[in-house]
């Protein structure tokens, strides 16, 4: 079992930059693979973006291809976000989540642990 916690959320402005960072327990976090996932008020949760558990590949959703890029760090139990060139509409709750698999997926119900979610938003 793992637990999650995101930070580095904030209020920013069109076109800057932030960077989230997801802190997780356990001794074999690096037996899971990660991913982020966002949820607008009134609208359901979407994919961002995921990586395997030994972070050779990774996917993105179209809309943040290009602008935001998912890495990690197995020593530190750490899972990151780096979000530049943000727009109003990536304003968001942000959610870390992780899977006891190899393969990643796109899917809500194909994680099994989340945290708490961090709030982005980005004023124009």
């Amino acid at each position: 079992q793992v637990v999650l916690v995101e930070s580095g959320g904030g209020l920013v402005q069109a076109g800057d930059s932030l960077r989230l960072s997801c802190a997780a327990s356990g001794s074999t976090f690096r037996s899971y693979a990660t991913a982020w996932f966002r949820q607008a008020p009134g609208k359901e949760r979407e994919f961002v973006a995921a990586m395997t558990r030994s972070g050779a590949n990774t996917n993105y959703a179209d809309s943040v291809k290009g602008r935001f890029t998912i890495s990690r760090d197995n020593a530190k139990n750490t899972v990151y976000l780096q979000m530049n060139s943000l727009k109003p509409e990536d304003t968001a709750v942000y959610y870390c989540a992780a899977r006891q698999y190899y393969t990643i997926t796109r899917v809500v119900s194909g994680y099994d642990y989340w945290g708490q979610g961090t709030q982005v938003t980005v004023s124009s």
